[in-house]
């Protein structure tokens, strides 16, 4: 059947039109600056999933200077005509996408890189900066009005960045919910030590320098990268469940520290690997540096970072979090109490372990000890505030909730739970409404009142 003139002009119309929408949704645009959490709306960045760091860094302790070249591997996940790096203060001298040349420019924090030509969506890419500068360690309310970050010492420097202090050293999508390996190769002067993520490949001396190579494997978030370089007292081994372990101790503090870090961080990573579940890195570890100024510790990845070592309840919670919040990862910042709740309950766990205090009077004496007026118990725990993300009540009331939740629905299915939970989300990222489908659907139980009022609602719940 033959088509009219009129219908013939439609069709030509219709097809045109059809082109120009398709033509449209496969025109390259640029990649988001940022992931768009409410905490930290310009950190992490779109239209791409990292998937690889190599990171090579060069370190001055005599100038603080830092000189470094970062190729990150990444994926394109839209047509992309540009994309950001987060890189805090540090000169960029040149980058390169996929080998070539690329332009660049930059708005506060945020470096944007136009590549020569439009990366495909779902191909990789590689996107090579080259930089350098002093690294300034960030301050404020948000950790403990400490600074933290990159923070020099007397003989290197400290390195421990959560929440958003990765990109004062190297250029990156700085969220958690965009994880990565790494390779990390660090040169320092000669009779320093520097000690990163994951396992030693290589060390060896030339010239005035040494040179160090690690390598995490396991998909990594960028906070929980460091760098830390200085003079420490190392020693290696297997623990008793043959997991390999790595101690460094700054000389200054060897003997002073209140625990044997090596022996604690050996045991309690075989006895959370009985109750969490498999340990999910190639090495654990510590560093301990003789750094007062930081006043805290950081669960850096295969390796907590010690300012200083004041109890063995300090190296049980970070070793916990290799579990919660290294290897299951938030996916939003306001969903931290399922690394700090978790990880101040595993204090509780260690102390019922050791037959000291049972999890049950851990609770009670936490909650008992605040009385109904206090500031504590207006922290919505399940969503707390950027600047008051670290308070007290995120640890101590994140563990309150898990207790309760132990004792709504038993010991057999609670301690199903915590493995379970690690083993679904292992190296990904999720949040509180994952874990409370978890918990009820082990359970069998309807929780959504017991997760109301103690992650978020005000007040001192009755108990």
């Amino acid at each position: 059947m033959a088509l009219s003139r009129s219908a013939r002009l439609g069709a030509v119309a219709t097809a045109a039109a059809s082109f120009l929408v398709i033509a449209a949704s496969s025109a390259p645009t640029p990649g988001a600056p940022g992931i768009g959490d409410p905490y930290f709306p310009q950190l992490g960045n779109g239209g791409f999933d990292a998937r690889h760091y190599a990171l090579d860094i060069a370190y001055d302790p005599a100038t603080g200077r830092l000189d470094g070249r970062t190729t990150l591997t990444a994926r394109a996940t839209q047509k992309l005509s540009s994309f950001d790096l987060d890189l805090q203060k540090l000169e960029v001298t040149r980058i390169a996408v996929n080998g070539r040349r690329a332009e660049f420019t930059r708005d506060g924090d945020e470096l944007t890189v136009t590549p020569r030509g439009t990366l495909p969506r779902g191909r990789d890419f590689t996107v090579t900066v080259t930089y350098g500068g002093v690294p300034q360690p960030l301050g404020g309310p948000i950790v403990f009005g400490s600074d933290y970050g990159w923070m020099k010492t007397g003989d290197g420097v400290f390195v421990a960045c959560e929440p958003n202090a990765a990109s004062t050293w190297f250029p990156s999508s700085d969220h958690p919910s965009d994880k990565a390996a790494y390779d990390i190769r660090i040169k320092a002067p000669k009779g320093l030590t520097a000690v990163s993520n994951g396992r030693l490949v290589s060390t060896y001396d030339k010239g005035d320098s040494t040179y160090t190579h690690w390598r995490e494997s396991r998909p990594m978030a960028t906070y929980l990268v460091t760098a830390t370089i200085g003079k420490f007292d190392v020693r290696t081994g297997r623990t008793p469940g043959g997991i390999p372990i790595y101690v460094a101790i700054d000389p200054a503090l060897v003997g002073g520290n209140a625990v044997d870090v090596y022996a604690v961080t050996a045991a309690a990573t075989d006895y959370w690997s009985q109750v969490f579940g498999p340990y999910p890195f190639e090495e654990t570890g510590a560093i301990v540096d003789d750094m007062p100024e930081a006043g805290f510790s950081l669960e850096v990845q295969s390796k907590p970072a010690y300012s200083a070592v004041r109890s063995e309840t300090t190296i049980v919670h970070e070793l916990a979090h290799q579990w919660f919040g290294d290897s299951v990862s938030v996916a939003r910042w306001k969903d931290i109490w399922l690394n700090e709740g978790f990880a101040t309950y595993a204090q509780w766990l260690w102390a019922e372990h050791q037959g000291t205090r049972s999890a049950h009077d851990s609770f009670l004496a936490a909650y008992n000890v605040r009385p109904a007026d206090s500031a504590f118990w207006q922290i919505v725990v399940g969503d707390p505030q950027r600047d008051t993300m670290f308070a007290s009540a995120v640890y101590q009331r994140g563990a309150m909730t898990l207790q309760m939740l132990r004792e709504r629905i038993g010991d057999a299915a609670f301690f199903r739970l915590l493995p379970a939970w690690t083993r679904l989300h292992r190296y990904g990222n999720a949040d509180t409404d994952d874990f409370i489908r978890l918990a009820e659907r082990i359970s069998g139980r309807q929780l959504d009142d017991l997760f109301q009022s103690w992650l978020f609602t005000t007040g001192k719940p009755v108990v």
